[in-house]
């Protein structure tokens, strides 16, 4: 047993995925065809999902979101929107993935006549059929974008929905010139609707960007976060030194971080991976959980973003279970729910992971491998 079959087979918890930005290369395809929409760059499967990876790892978030015309482009029909969620579910069972918390924009799926009630429907009924086929949880996240004025409808939106899957509200989009104060409307009506909030905030803006989005929009999750580091004094050698009253802040509230690592390098929110503070914020004790963004522009999965964080930070197994069970902790699902996937699922999960790699002992080869790196 390899390290990557054991991630693979381990439950995951995934907080900070994109719907629009995990599609399938060839389902794209088949909807431009559908379509007629004739913008592709090819129609080869695998040159294209390179052509997505290769646009989006460019070191800028404003690049790397240009792929996202053509994904929301072909997700313009409630049969789009349905199988697209439904294949998003199916490739979640495959990746071991027990929870999922997916998002998308509602704004961006009208352009062929759909209201937006028509579009969350579609996608809840894609869900839907995923889960029960595949035994995958999951929660719907709307996001109002940064650079729009009708965030506090899509806040609506997302509460009229709270019954049917959605679980909350987010913002989202280039932060640069966009603070998340100038939609203060929409996170006040949320919070009146005791709903949830997480919003992008410190990833490609500063620690300026995160503090907004806590005391000013009231967010209980953090996406990214990425430039809270700034806010942490450090010595000559590296050393943590002090926390700032931000940071402090985030660290006593047990705030939930949704740090995306391989997306943070490609939209150069960090140079390289082992710059990222991932490794800090784990090692201090900050409430981390580890996310995919987006699979399809990052070419990612939740197994390959664990295989990264044991190749650069050292993370055990225990440790991969802590972050699982405190994203759970940190899910917008109920309470009970929550303690499900955790005692159900989450715990014997590991347990039968461990239970096998002691069966394991009498093949030296395959043992040592798994257990030299957790």
């Amino acid at each position: 047993m390899t390290v990557e079959q054991i991630i693979r087979t381990a439950p995951k918890v995934l907080l900070h995925d994109h719907l629009d930005g995990g599609l399938r290369p060839q389902t794209i395809i088949n909807l431009a065809k559908d379509l007629r929409y004739n913008k592709l760059p090819t129609k080869d499967p695998v040159v294209l999902g390179e052509w997505f990876h290769r646009g989006a790892n460019k070191g800028n978030l404003v690049e790397y979101l240009q792929g996202f015309e053509h994904t929301t482009a072909v997700m313009q029909t409630k049969e789009a929107l349905e199988q697209t969620a439904y294949e998003m579910m199916e490739d979640m069972k495959n990746d071991g993935v027990c929870y999922v918390e997916t998002r998308f924009a509602p704004v961006f799926h009208t352009n062929k006549g759909l209201y937006p009630e028509d579009v969350v429907s579609a996608v809840l009924n894609g869900l839907e059929k995923g889960k029960k086929d595949f035994g995958v949880g999951y929660g719907l996240i709307l996001c109002g974008m940064r650079n729009m004025k009708n965030t506090l409808e899509i806040a609506e939106l997302a509460v009229n929905f709270r019954s049917q899957g959605v679980v909350g509200f987010d913002l989202a989009g280039e932060e640069g010139g966009y603070p998340p104060k100038k939609h203060v409307d929409a996170f006040q009506f949320i919070q009146r609707e005791n709903f949830n909030i997480t919003i992008h905030a410190g990833e490609a803006f500063g620690k300026e960007s995160i503090w907004q989005a806590i005391q000013w929009c009231g967010a209980h999750r953090i996406g990214h976060a990425t430039r809270l580091k700034e806010d942490i004094t450090f010595d000559k050698n590296g050393n943590v030194v002090a926390f700032g009253e931000l940071a402090q802040y985030v660290l006593d509230k047990r705030i939930p971080l949704e740090i995306c690592l391989l997306s943070n390098v490609h939209t150069g929110a960090v140079d390289k991976i082992e710059n990222h503070p991932f490794g800090l914020l784990f090692k201090e004790k900050f409430r981390v959980t580890i996310n995919t963004d987006d699979r399809l522009m990052s070419d990612t999965t939740m197994t390959k973003e664990f295989l990264t964080a044991i190749e650069f930070f050292n993370l055990t197994l225990d440790e991969i279970e802590k972050i699982t069970i405190n994203s759970m902790k940190s899910a917008f699902i109920h309470y009970k729910e929550r303690l499900h996937f955790i005692y159900n699922v989450i715990k014997p999960g590991y347990q039968k992971i461990r239970e096998n790699l002691l069966s394991l002992k009498s093949i030296p080869g395959n043992y040592e491998e798994a257990i030299h790196k957790l």
